[in-house]
């Protein structure tokens, strides 16, 4: 696990996992601006308090409970008193949930925040130590345990009950052989076998965004891993599929609320 700062602030990323990312962060401040992913956000602060911007309203964490972040919920942060604030968090893709509840509406937590204490265990579960990779086992207990817990704590299910699961993870998995490639709806429609407007609600619906942000979240985050592996951003955003390194800074911080260049700087 690689620890920089950059004065106070700092980001450390557990060893690499092709399952999900894992990492504990320190921000004095300011720490994101207002962006969106694709991927749960799940995880607990350490210290300090934890303010964020979220389904228009702040909201305040502190240690104890757990934060939840829905995919492609509009947020922020920043340290809530002058003391900033530590935390940990794991990013966990949907598909990763869908397989252990089998094609149900994604689970949502009210105001991104639960003191649920079997959610809170399967979190700490997964991040309890980021020093060392998890064994390949212990990680899909882990996420197996984060889904159902996760499941339990949503209580009522929102969304359309009449989902199919194949048709879209057939679009996804498409999304994935082809991200080299410009990818179209028209394509995603003859993969799934649905018509365009059913594959859209489905897709949403079971993986928490649209196939349009899904396609650039893949894209986005093999830049991210060319660049940890020594590519410059300017070679990376072209291998990747946007039009320029200006292009990819722009959807980094839509995504991750901080530019690709920053990123780089406070893990280094």
């Amino acid at each position: 696990m690689t620890q920089s700062s950059s004065r106070r602030d700092w980001l450390m990323r557990a060893p690499e996992s092709r399952r999900l990312e894992r990492i504990e962060a320190y921000f004095s401040g300011h720490g994101y601006t207002t962006h969106r992913h694709d991927t749960y956000a799940i995880g607990f602060t350490l210290s300090g308090v934890q303010s964020f911007n979220y389904r228009h309203s702040k909201r305040h964490s502190q240690p104890g409970g757990t934060i939840v972040l829905h995919p492609d919920e509009v947020h922020d942060g920043e340290a809530g008193t002058s003391d900033g604030f530590r935390y940990r968090m794991s990013y966990i893709e949907p598909s990763l949930i869908q397989q252990v509840l089998g094609g149900k509406p994604l689970p949502f937590i009210e105001g991104g925040l639960s003191n649920d204490l079997r959610l809170n265990i399967a979190t700490r579960r997964l991040l309890g130590s980021l020093e060392h990779g998890l064994d390949p086992l212990e990680e899909e207990d882990a996420i197996y345990d984060v889904a159902q817990a996760l499941s339990v704590a949503a209580g009522g299910q929102r969304g359309r009950r009449l989902i199919d699961y194949p048709a879209a993870e057939r679009a996804r998995l498409l999304i994935h052989d082809a991200l080299d490639q410009p990818i179209t709806l028209d394509d995603l429609v003859q993969a799934s076998g649905r018509d365009r407007w059913s594959l859209s609600r489905d897709f949403r619906a079971l993986y928490g965004t649209s196939p349009y942000r899904y396609i650039t979240q893949r894209r986005l985050n093999e830049a991210r891993r060319l660049v940890l592996h020594g590519v410059p951003l300017s070679e990376a955003a072209v291998a990747c599929g946007f039009f320029d390194q200006s292009h990819m800074t722009r959807l980094h911080t839509q995504a991750f609320g901080i530019s690709p260049a920053r990123w780089l700087k406070m893990l280094r």
